[in-house]
């Protein structure tokens, strides 16, 4: 009776760390998916900045948005070869609608606006690298890496904001 108890323990331990080891894998292939997409996402963002904004912080700050997130994206992608992740070869649809709004703005308009979505995104993003970071594998790593960028981003886009309310 004892040795069945001990059998059906080590079964039940062997099943939470399993269940637990996928819950894990789920959550960094969902972190992975929606980190290549946002870097797409940003690096197309960036590039209409650069077109169709009015002030030149604002198509500097396009220009550096697309190259550190086509960088970053980089370094996403190894990190999902490395986990066996299937990565998105397209921002997602909610990103698309996103830019194809922004695409028909210019001008003082899409500078605000921009400004304005980046803060948000930003913000966004920042919060769930964070929770990434804590992973102990290549996403992490990844994760880790890549929020002193984001949180730059995330202060120019807020000083952006900032000096077209101080105009």
């Amino acid at each position: 009776m004892r040795r069945i108890l001990v059998t059906l323990t080590a079964i039940a331990l062997a099943t939470s760390a399993a269940m637990a080891q996928d819950k894990s894998s789920s959550a960094t292939q969902k972190f992975l998916t929606k980190a290549i997409e946002g870097n797409l996402a940003e690096v197309q963002m960036g590039e209409l900045a650069q077109k169709n904004g009015q002030r030149e912080d604002v198509k500097n700050f396009g220009h550096m948005l697309a190259a550190d997130h086509n960088s970053a994206n980089q370094k996403a992608m190894q990190a999902a070869q490395t986990l066996g992740v299937s990565p998105p070869s397209s921002p997602s649809n909610k990103q698309k609608s996103d830019y194809d709004k922004m695409s028909k703005l210019n001008g003082a308009t899409f500078d605000r606006m921009f400004a304005q979505h980046m803060v948000q995104d930003h913000r966004k993003d920042i919060k769930e690298y964070q929770k990434a970071a804590k992973q102990q594998d290549a996403a992490g790593q990844y994760a880790q890496n890549a929020l002193p960028t984001l949180q730059k981003h995330l202060e120019t886009a807020q000083s952006l904001t900032n000096q077209k309310a101080a105009r």
